[in-house]
Order: structure tokens, then sequence, then C-alpha cells
């Protein structure tokens, strides 16, 4: 799965012009996933793009757009891009990219929850961005990593540089998720996510996958949108 995740990603063809932002999305199909949370996760992250605020934050800027790619992760060996790297420069690409994260068929998905290879993942994917503004990875996952590597054992050191890991937590369905969901963002901002201005954000429940995606992307977009006036 990996070869051919990485097949997809490197035939992607090179961008054209200007980039103010490269944003990988990682999203988590491991076994602790079950169909209708993989559906809602898709549904929400194709959502929260198409949220009104969003689109608008993705399309403010049309000579300097927003690229976009989108991966599953699970296992060791378990990423697949769904979304190859997409320039953003108007609403019918904005919508395509959506309507593909909808509609693109489901990966393999292992069992085993390999955080750790996700993030590589994701840096290995902006590594071909480099002449992006900013850069930024989001990673989603509803457990820690219970295979290698694990996400401390990925020294800081090999985070790209100018790269920012955010993390989106998913605490699962009832009162206990809530409480355990407190321990995985601790996981998350311990761990996981690096870089500038690094954040977690939080879904209580996959239902609330869509409105977290939305928050996050929202704050992402606008922290570059300050850090553009600045300059």
């Amino acid at each position: 799965m990996a070869i051919a995740a990485f097949a997809v990603l490197l035939a992607a063809p090179a961008a054209q012009g200007a980039c103010r932002q490269a944003l990988a999305l990682g999203l988590d199909i491991s076994g602790s996933v079950d169909a209708r949370e993989y559906q809602l996760q898709r549904q929400g992250l194709a959502k929260a793009l198409g949220a009104d605020d969003v689109a608008r934050a993705i399309l403010q800027q049309p000579s300097a757009p927003i690229r976009l790619s989108v991966y599953e992760w699970s296992g060791p060996r378990a990423q697949t891009v769904i979304l190859p790297w997409t320039t953003i420069t108007g609403a019918d690409q904005l919508d395509a990219a959506r309507q593909q994260i909808l509609t693109a068929p489901r990966s393999v998905q292992d069992q085993t929850t390999a955080l750790g290879s996700a993030l590589l993942t994701g840096f290995a994917m902006l590594d071909t961005q480099p002449d992006c503004w900013t850069r930024t990875l989001d990673l989603s996952g509803d457990g820690i990593a219970n295979t290698g590597p694990r996400p401390q054992d990925i020294a800081r050191s090999r985070t790209p540089q100018g790269v920012t890991v955010n993390g989106l937590t998913i605490a699962a369905d009832g009162a206990a998720g809530a409480a355990e969901v407190q321990a995985l963002s601790a996981y998350f901002r311990a761990y996981v996510i690096r870089g500038p201005g690094a954040f977690v954000e939080t879904a209580l429940g996959f239902e609330d996958y869509a409105a977290a995606m939305e928050r996050k992307l929202l704050r992402e977009l606008q922290s570059l949108a300050l850090s553009d006036a600045r300059q």
C-alpha cells in the first residue's frame, strides 16, 4: 500500500506559480474506525472544506493559491493518497477536490495504529512542495500509536524545515469518550504536533468531526492570513 501511495504522490504534476500554503491531511482509518465512522470522517472533511468561511479563506488569494492533498493511514505500510496534490485556484477546483474526497475508492485498512508512519508520510508529501510559503500537516486520530515507529521516537529534527503539524483528536461516543480524548489530546500535544503555532483541535465523536475540522481549517487559514499581513 505504501508503494502505491507514493507512486500516486510522485506522479502528481508539478504545480505552477506561487503557492501560499501546502496543506496535507491524514485521516485515521485504523481498526478502531468502523464503516460508519470512516464515512463520517470523509464526509466531514468534504463538508468542512465547503463551509462558507473556509471556502472564502481558501479562495481569497487566487494569485497565490493553496494546494491540498489527502491521505488515509492505519498500519506501518498502509498509507494511501486519495487526493494527490491539487492547486485550488477557484470554486470549481475546490468542488472537484471535495468530490474526489467523497468518491475515491476506500483504502485497505490495517487494524493497527501507526501514527509515526502517518507522520513520516506527511513529511515526505510536504517535502515535494518546497516552494509554498507555509506547509502544514493535519493528522486526525482516535487513539495513540500501538505499533512503530511511535511519534515520540521521531526526532523533532526530522520535521521538514518550516512545517507545522496540527492534530485533530476524536473522542469515542459517550461520556467516557470525553474523558479519554483529554488524555489523547495530551498525547498529541506531547508527541505529535510540532512546528510554529502547532495546536490540537478536538471532535467529540465522529458526528462532530465536520465542525471540528471546520474550526481547525479556519484557525490555520486565519493564522496564514495574519502572517501574510505582517510581511
